[in-house]
């Protein structure tokens, strides 16, 4: 069953005291380029340097207190990990995240900065799921997934609440990365509770395109994780993907060189640190300008946790 909108307007009430309210920002260089009006929802300014504290808090604070004494845990390439770990130290839990050997220096980093007991494993899916296997079996702790657990996506959905509560304006579109599927499950929940005349697109690579090839076919395909955007190489699951499939409109694919641009694109015009999972709801709009000509735009801005050392120009 779909979480309704008081469930959704509940869920929000209970994570505002852990989150920030992230900004709204726009460009009028950008609107110019593009010919379409752009409202740039900035949760790379959230706690963590990303959205998904959002859904980890509201999954953490639903688990009973025996689950929070004996841990929690989590596989992530950086950005959840981080999230789970800020969330399960404020109520005083032992996080424990699994971290495949691709992700950024920065992230397990900062990982492991917030307290949390970081397992490195080879970049594969199923070494991933191998691993956090052997992490509960040695810890007895609650697996919270990052995108698909319905906690954790109704968590999400807080961030599009947000953005349509600080544009004035309906919507035309809200555009959204395609990952693991929680943000984009979250932001067709709140757009469908919230503003029902606006539509979501999702954002994915060409060279990783597990998720619009899942929405073609009715059925979920496996990632590819062959593309720049680290956090976007990871599949849709059952939970999310009905949510996807019925409220979604459609996926737009677009090619790592121009998620690059638009990356750099807003760090030049807009003076802020964006990854490129996050850029790549720009790159749609720049390489689709009749799509989206005259039409107001919000885009999810999910994260800014870049390695500064190894910056893709």
């Amino acid at each position: 069953m779909k979480p309704d909108r008081k469930t959704l307007i509940s869920a929000h009430e209970l994570v505002k005291p852990h989150i920030h309210r992230t900004p709204v920002l726009t460009s009028r260089l950008l609107d110019e380029m593009t010919g379409a009006e752009l409202y740039f929802k900035c949760d790379n300014l959230q706690k963590g340097g990303a959205y998904k504290i959002r859904g980890a808090t509201h999954a953490v604070l639903n688990l009973t207190d025996e689950q929070r004494q004996r841990g929690i845990c989590t596989h992530s390439s950086g950005n959840f990990a981080q999230a789970i770990s800020i969330a399960a130290r404020a109520v005083g839990a032992k996080a424990y995240i699994v971290m495949p050997e691709s992700t950024p220096d920065v992230k397990i980093a900062a990982t492991k900065g917030y307290g949390a007991e970081v397992i490195m494993c080879p970049s594969t899916l199923e070494d991933r799921i191998a691993t956090i296997k052997k992490v509960k079996g040695r810890t007895g702790a609650t697996q919270i997934h990052s995108s698909n657990d319905m906690d954790v996506i109704i968590g999400q959905s807080t961030m599009t609440k947000e953005l349509i509560e600080q544009v004035e304006d309906t919507l035309d579109y809200v555009l959204v990365p395609m990952g693991g599927g929680g943000v984009s499950a979250g932001a067709c929940l709140a757009v469908h509770h919230f503003s029902p005349d606006t539509e979501v697109v999702g954002a994915e690579p060409a060279t990783s395109d597990d998720a619009y090839r899942s929405l073609r076919d009715g059925v979920i395909h496996p990632a590819i994780p062959n593309t720049i955007c680290d956090g976007l190489r990871t599949q849709l699951g059952d939970v999310n993907f009905p949510i996807i499939q019925e409220m979604m409109k459609e996926i737009i694919l677009v090619d790592d060189q121009v998620t690059i641009r638009a990356m750099k694109t807003i760090w030049e015009r807009m003076k802020v640190i964006v990854e490129p999972s996050s850029a790549i709801t720009l790159a749609v709009v720049l390489d689709n300008p009749e799509y989206f000509k005259g039409k107001k735009v919000g885009l999810i801005i999910t994260g800014g946790n870049v390695n500064l050392d190894d910056l893709p120009w």
